[in-house]
């Protein structure tokens, strides 16, 4: 088969958790099916770190689709063009955006469908383009891969999409992430957090990821807390609203808060084998990559009870309420006060994390693409 794929967000230093999906079904994919051929289209200089293979072949076509009107340039005129040229028998597009204009065969990766939720949190021109055209992409696909049960029901109540068209391919973590030696843990903390224990967050820096609240609990802890703990934060300020810089303003201990930005794939590996929790309270998330990769690392985790991160956590973290700021910091105290809970949790974390892998993803959304050509 000719496979044609949505390759625009693979950008270096800028791997989100669709990019990163995205780097590691593809590298598996095209490495187990040498006997296809996978056209990567890019919207503009890719680097050769993303030619996994020589079964793949490049494509840069423009404009640069980073805005919903560019979206449309880009998939509605660009990439139809170059479709009457290769011809694929499939496109496959990992974060969800499909062609309305070709007759290929199309699988489309929806992660999660945050803006039908929480539309507030999205630009205007980006909240329309989601809602007006994602239905739309429901109705075009030949199969939908969707990363958690979770999700696949969301797909399926909001959009009336039939559920045998859709596949569950789980994420999966990175082999970077790996247990440390205690001497390497207090190298980290002395280079990012002053040499103190610190609770972890990573992600974009978005309303979504309810930093509002997370703030307000690390607030309620740091009266109880005696051992200089702070919280680092590691991601890019894309989403920075006035309520989140208010409610970080309003910190009587936001001195104890250190932000990191954006952070190398190495150095993200080492923050996390070296915090004392992962603290990821967001209030949707169509999977939560980060809890898998903390479980991976030995650290336990904070997570919420709504939405995909109960799935994906099983028993082996603390699950809040994210919309309670007290019972944030209530798991906080309990993971810096209890040290048996906290190995109970990893000895939990150890079990649930051999349930997902990048190589079963890949297989799935495989099994998927087969199900679409035929």
């Amino acid at each position: 088969m000719k496979i044609a794929v949505n390759t625009r967000l693979l950008l270096t230093g800028r791997m989100d958790g669709i990019a990163r999906f995205a780097d590691e079904t593809l590298r598996i994919l095209t490495t187990q099916h040498p006997e296809h051929q996978f056209y990567f289209y890019f919207d503009r200089k890719y680097d050769e770190q993303f030619i996994y293979n020589s079964n793949v072949h490049p494509v840069v076509i423009y404009p640069q689709a980073r805005h919903p009107f560019l979206f449309l340039a880009w998939f509605e005129a660009s990439l139809p063009l170059h479709f009457t040229r290769t011809k694929p028998d499939i496109f496959l597009s990992p974060d969800g955006f499909l062609s309305l204009n070709t007759n290929v065969k199309s699988v489309a990766v929806i992660h999660d469908l945050n803006f039908e939720h929480f539309p507030e949190d999205i630009p205007f021109f980006m909240r329309k383009y989601y809602s007006q055209m994602f239905p739309r992409f429901t109705r075009k696909a030949a199969r939908i891969a969707t990363v958690s049960e979770y999700s696949k029901s969301d797909i399926i109540n909001t959009y009336h999409v039939n559920p045998s068209k859709i596949d569950v391919v789980y994420n999966g973590a990175g082999s970077i992430f790996k247990v440390l030696q205690p001497i390497d843990q207090q190298q980290t903390r002395n280079n990012f957090s002053q040499g103190s224990e610190y609770f972890f967050f990573i992600g974009t820096l978005h309303p979504r990821k309810n930093l509002v609240n997370l703030f307000k609990a690390f607030d309620l802890f740091k009266h109880t807390d005696r051992k200089g703990i702070k919280l680092v934060l590691a991601g890019a300020r894309m989403w920075w609203t006035e309520e989140i810089k208010l409610a970080y303003e309003g910190m009587k201990y936001r001195d104890e808060v250190i932000f990191t930005g954006r952070v190398t794939d190495e150095e993200l590996a080492l923050l996390m084998a070296s915090a004392l929790a992962l603290t990821y309270v967001s209030y949707f998330e169509g999977f939560g990559i980060p809890i898998l990769e903390a479980f991976h690392c030995d650290t336990p985790v904070i997570t919420s009870n709504v939405t995909s991160m109960p799935e994906v956590a099983g028993n082996a973290a603390i699950l809040t309420n994210p919309f309670s700021a007290p019972s944030i910091a209530d798991a906080m105290l309990k993971i810096a006060s209890d040290s048996n809970f906290r190995q109970e949790l990893i000895i939990k974390g150890r079990e649930q994390r051999t349930k997902f892998s990048w190589e079963q993803t890949a297989d799935k959304l495989w099994g998927c693409i087969e199900k679409a050509a035929r």
